[in-house]
């Protein structure tokens, strides 16, 4: 059964690019969209309970969690990890399978890493943002 859902619109719209500590800036689009691409490979159901604007949602969500890791790589303390617990909390209100943004987030780990090492830093962020999920599950 599909839900209604609408499209992301309105709001603050998530970056499309973020500078990395080192001064390189790094385009989040292709990276959320990989990670989607997976998500939604691992989870067919998605599609077909969300529909196409399931996987606007997904890639939406995905620049915003590689656009708060990098911004914690820099900033440092719970920056990453406040935003991932506030997402969860959102997911959760909606009946939404918190467990899958946990995979989401090891499989954006996937992502960066597989982008080569000056992404690996990033790539442990995210499966941070999964392991703090994964323990708050238990």
């Amino acid at each position: 059964m599909q839900r209604d859902v609408s499209p992301p619109a309105g709001g603050t719209p998530p970056p499309a690019t973020v500078e990395l500590p080192n001064g390189d800036v790094l385009s989040l689009i292709p990276l959320a969209e990989e990670v989607s691409r997976r998500f939604f490979l691992e989870f067919p159901d998605e599609q077909e309970r969300y529909g196409a604007t399931g996987r606007e949602w997904c890639v939406h969500d995905n620049q915003w969690l590689l656009s708060w890791a990098v911004e914690d790589l820099s900033l440092g303390g719970a920056h990453f990890a406040n935003n991932v617990r506030w997402l969860a909390g959102i997911l959760r209100a909606r009946d939404y399978p918190v467990e899958r943004l946990s995979r989401d987030l090891e499989l954006a780990g996937e992502v960066a890493d597989d982008r080569g090492p000056e992404l690996r830093e990033l790539a442990e962020k995210l499966r941070s943002g999964a392991a703090l999920l994964a323990r708050r599950a238990r």
